[in-house]
């Protein structure tokens, strides 16, 4: 499993050698860093390649990091049925800078969007409808930020 990997992982930097910042296996899974203004044509890339096939997405998700300049990542997981490999993708961002979302290539992506955006404050551009997701209409702040207040 692990060569399949670093071979999926050699070919996909090989590809995408702009776009891709390194390349990680660990765990059964290949994890790709990739520039953040590059992840509407990975995302593409890895959903129409012939030798890629992950034509499913399975979660995107925000973690915080606040000591650093760029606080968040957003890691995105997806799925090749017909390889039986999974994918993750990650790449890092700030408070103020919006990443461009991936909604046109996965539909399936809308939702997963909302919520990065509703409990961290992730701003996605080009997305359909980004709006609070699992908070109501008029609370203040992003619950899963590191520095949200709990009283």
């Amino acid at each position: 499993m692990d060569s399949t990997l670093s071979e999926l992982g050699e070919y996909i930097s090989a590809k995408l050698a702009d776009a891709v910042l390194s390349v990680e296996s660990s765990f059964g899974e290949l994890t790709l860093n990739v520039a953040a203004e590059s992840i509407v044509d990975v995302a593409r890339f890895l959903r129409d390649d012939s030798q890629c096939q992950f034509s499913c997405i399975i979660d995107i998700c925000g973690v915080d990091y606040p000591q650093r300049v760029d606080r968040f990542d957003v890691v995105y997981h997806f799925l090749s049925p017909t390889q039986n490999l999974r994918i993750r993708v990650k790449l890092k961002t700030d408070e103020d800078t919006a990443v461009a979302s991936i909604c046109e290539v996965y539909p399936g992506a809308d939702w997963f969007e909302r919520e990065a955006y509703d409990m961290y404050g992730i701003l996605f551009v080009n997305h359909p409808d980004l709006r609070r997701l699992l908070t109501d209409y008029g609370f203040e702040g992003f619950p899963l930020r590191k520095d949200f207040p709990l009283t």
